[in-house]
């Protein structure tokens, strides 16, 4: 498969938005960067669509156009009908005018080439009596199958694309000449890689309308309706049916746009209940009018149908219907290669997942993926990781933080910037004689602590340490720290009970206080010895006098 898609991987932000879009989950997650997985990729471009980072972008092929126009050789263009959607009222003359300024030989409509499509399906109905058969038209359809449902490949209408069955008409009717496809599908340019020698080239709306603003080219010119061009139907859901002049009695027609609606169908045609009928295919919402490219630049339903429909005549273009062997197109199973866990080993994960009884799989598609158990394949395959599921890391964080504040000798408890109790620990609790959680939670903290310092900190952003506050209501001294978070507007208060502390120094105080009495005693009474036999003893009596001095001193010290 063509690497058509390509990641930034500066702009991913591991959002898992791309795989909760992808149809088909062929996206894989490794080192906080999302990975496209091209065997399994059907290339229906939502990933691009939805990423908010623009971290998904498509391979843009506009300097392989002009190699082939530097080439000599006539480059012509096969035009997607859905332009006259894109471009907002010019019609294929404007686009003509426009696109041989840049170099180019000729331009024509693919919806030319959607008349042979339409005309071979009628041909397959009529004469070979297919019990079911699928439009080919949608090459992302056609990977979903080839892929996914390869039971049902000969379902699948074994014929070229409008955008094959158009440039192979150009060329045999221009045997020099080269092709480039433009349309508003990524698909499209693997289709062409798969499929050599038929489109030179494909660029999208986006990378045309690049190329002519940078040329300095304006576009031109009304769109007018040419009778001849029903075909220009192709690009809106249901396009093909209303381009089909023939309707066999025995069959179903319908038609159906979205890739889990086609998955849907296509597991009703696999179980057997589906017979005698023409599904027409879409993997884009819309049909080509809401492809990728449309959708991430130029989104408008109603707009995009109704340009078309203005547009598009009421007969066929006058085409020669080649023979059915010049417009074969044989499709083969593509295996991916992801291998499927044993139950004991989906089992395993779901367990380091903390899924241990069925009531643990949320299945939330936080992840990407609908169930657990399709993510616990994902991660066995090497596509997802267990940190990828929302309910397991919330309820890891909640346990740390828990284990955290439960396991702390501090208080602690946060406040909004109303100043109301927010979330409280049991030693804070504990701290202030609250029976319960409940007690408090929601309430302004003036219930259990004085505001004043809540609001100092809020008022001028400059954060409390360790300020030593005495809480006359419950009897204690507290250190009290507090800290205003700006960016999530939250004040978070650290209480640490001094209290014993207190305690202990002031009854060190007090026996310090009482031994320096002790001492002035004993000097005293020394003193009055001293006097009494200053003769026999004034040496000793000074010493002494000296000692107790100090030791008095030392002790007022402490």
């Amino acid at each position: 498969m063509a690497n058509c898609l390509t990641l930034k991987k500066s702009n991913c932000k591991n959002c898992y938005k791309c795989i909760r879009h992808c149809p088909v989950k062929s996206i894989r997650f490794s080192g906080n960067q999302a990975h496209i997985i091209g065997d399994e990729c059907i290339l229906c471009g939502q990933c691009f669509v939805v990423c908010p980072q623009n971290a998904k972008e498509i391979v843009d092929e506009t300097e392989k156009a002009k190699v082939l126009l530097q080439s000599g050789a006539p480059v012509i263009v096969s035009l997607a009908p859905s332009f006259v959607a894109n471009y907002d009222g010019i019609g294929i003359d404007g686009m003509r005018e426009a696109i041989k300024k840049l170099g180019f030989y000729d331009v024509e409509e693919t919806a030319i080439g959607a008349t042979i499509a339409k005309t071979e399906y009628e041909r397959m109905l009529r004469d070979e009596h297919r019990d079911i058969l699928i439009s080919s038209c949608c090459h992302s359809v056609n990977l979903l199958i080839q892929k996914y449902f390869p039971a049902l490949l000969p379902y699948l209408a074994d014929t070229m694309s409008p955008m094959q069955a158009h440039c192979s008409d150009i060329k045999k009717r221009y045997p020099e000449a080269k092709t480039v496809f433009i349309g508003p599908c990524v698909a499209k340019k693997d289709e062409a890689e798969a499929y050599k020698g038929i489109v030179d080239a494909v660029l999208t709306f986006e990378e045309l309308s690049k190329w002519l603003e940078n040329e300095g080219i304006s576009l031109s010119g009304e769109a007018t309706k040419l009778n001849e061009s029903r075909a220009r139907f192709f690009p809106t859901t249901g396009g093909i049916l209303k381009t089909m002049k023939e309707r066999l009695p025995e069959y179903t027609y319908l038609s159906i746009d979205g890739v889990e609606n086609c998955i849907a169908a296509l597991k009703d045609i696999e179980s057997g209940k589906i017979h005698h009928a023409f599904i027409e295919m879409s993997a884009c919402v819309g049909s080509c009018i809401g492809g990728p490219i449309m959708e991430k630049n130029h989104r408008s339903p109603v707009g995009s149908y109704m340009a078309v429909s203005n547009f598009a005549g009421d007969e066929d273009f006058d085409v020669i219907q080649p023979d059915k062997t010049e417009i074969l197109k044989p499709f083969s199973a593509i295996e991916p290669n992801s291998q499927l866990p044993t139950e004991t080993q989906i089992t395993e994960i779901l367990r380091r997942m903390g899924k241990v009884k069925p009531s643990d799989e949320l299945n939330c598609g936080s992840c990407g993926y609908d169930t657990c158990r399709e993510k616990a394949i994902a991660i066995f395959q090497g596509k997802a990781e267990i940190s990828m599921c929302l309910p397991y890391l919330k309820e890891k964080a909640e346990s740390f933080s828990d284990t955290v504040l439960k396991n702390t000798p501090n208080g602690i408890f946060v406040l909004n910037e109303e100043l109301e109790v927010q979330q409280i620990n049991e030693m804070a609790r504990k701290i202030m004689n609250i029976r319960s959680a409940s007690d408090v939670l929601g309430e302004p903290v003036v219930r259990i602590l004085d505001p004043t310092p809540f609001m100092k900190v809020k008022s001028t952003g400059k954060g409390i340490k360790d300020e030593l506050t005495y809480l006359a209501e419950y009897e204690k001294y507290i250190e009290q720290t507090i800290v205003y978070d700006k960016e999530y507007h939250l004040l978070i208060c650290i209480i640490r009970d001094v209290t014993g502390e207190i305690d202990e120094k002031r009854r060190k105080e007090d026996l310090s206080r009482q031994t320096v009495e002790v001492a002035d005693r004993v000097v005293d009474k020394q003193m009055r010895i001293v006097q009494e036999i200053a003769s026999l003893l004034g040496e000793t009596a000074a010493e002494t006098k000296i000692a107790l001095t100090k030791l008095k001193e030392s002790i007022g010290d402490e």
